[in-house]
């Protein structure tokens, strides 16, 4: 009968290089997370979504899933631990950073008093452009609600506090800028007037339905118990045809979303933000598409990152 070797584990600051805690008679297939889980025996307020553990100070954090036994280290592993501060769920991450922009803009277009100049407020736009970029706003952030509660699966369980703080600021921010100037009292509508603004309504549903489709495409795509193994492919769903030519449809129909309410109502801030987000999830988008190309040997070499046969 053979006999089962133990390993140990000394957990050192990742700055300091001091040991922390010495793990003794850890089971050979205890993953990652079985030892942080370990690690938080002896340090109650180090829960494991809050470590990150090496095998060296300056290399990659190792994933929960990874165990012991496979890693390059003998019977006693030496692992440098990061702290990352306090942690929030993905989806209290997303309520906050969406819910912000969904209740700041209807402060402006309901011009609450001290927004605008005193005799304006509690008042409306006469302006029907005014009202119905009110009720396109709305829809796309309680959209972004509903599929964050329904729809979205996360790989990593937390993100960090001070992240949550900075992305909150950035999408709060925008939202009441934009709101500032759509609902201010000297806005004029677009040059074109309903034509300018029905084209534009038009292509913001079409986005929004297809930023929707991908992404419950997406979610029955990570369900069936094969998650990581396959990439997307278009469905019957009209929709997910861009998957042919693009491997984040999602953010394509997300530009194409804010390029519509751009055009909806010809203000410049929303323009702005419609630039800084397309060169955000360009960069998402581009490497996600890197990942899905090594990761796939067959992966389709006609589809590019964001843009259809461009970027």
């Amino acid at each position: 009968m053979s006999r089962t070797t133990f390993f140990e584990v000394a957990v050192l600051d990742a700055n300091t290089r001091e040991q922390i805690c010495f793990l003794d008679k850890v089971d050979p297939y205890s993953t990652i997370g079985n030892i942080k889980c370990l690690f938080q025996k002896s340090y109650p307020h180090w829960y494991p979504a809050r470590q990150a553990l090496k095998l060296d100070p300056k290399g990659k954090i190792l994933r929960d899933e990874e165990i012991l036994l496979h890693l390059p280290v003998g019977t006693t592993a030496t692992m440098f631990f990061i702290d990352l501060g306090p942690q929030l769920g993905w989806t209290m991450v997303f309520l906050a950073e969406y819910i912000g922009p969904l209740l700041t803009y209807l402060l402006f277009y309901f011009r609450v008093p001290y927004i605008y100049s005193h005799r304006y407020a509690s008042t409306s736009s006469p302006h029907p452009v005014v009202t119905r970029a009110c009720a396109c706003h709305t829809f796309h952030y309680v959209k972004r609600m509903i599929e964050t509660i329904f729809v979205h699966r996360f790989t990593h369980g937390t993100m960090p506090l001070r992240i949550i703080v900075r992305n909150c600021a950035y999408y709060w921010g925008f939202s009441a800028w934009l709101a500032y100037y759509i609902n201010h009292p000297l806005y004029t509508p677009p040059s074109y007037g309903e034509i300018q603004f029905n084209y534009g309504l038009i292509m913001f549903v079409m986005c929004e339905l297809g930023n929707f489709s991908i992404h419950v495409t997406l979610n029955n795509l990570r369900g069936d118990g094969i998650r990581g193994r396959r990439y997307p492919i278009p469905t019957k769903n009209p929709f997910t045809w861009l998957f042919l030519f693009v491997s984040c449809p999602n953010y394509t129909y997300e530009v194409g979303a804010w390029v519509s309410f751009s055009i909806m109502t010809q203000c410049l801030p929303v323009a702005f933000y419609t630039l800084l987000g397309f060169i955000q999830m360009s960069i998402w988008a581009k490497g996600k598409h890197r990942a899905y190309s090594r990761e796939f040997k067959d992966y389709p070499s006609l589809r590019m990152a964001i843009i259809p046969l461009i970027l």
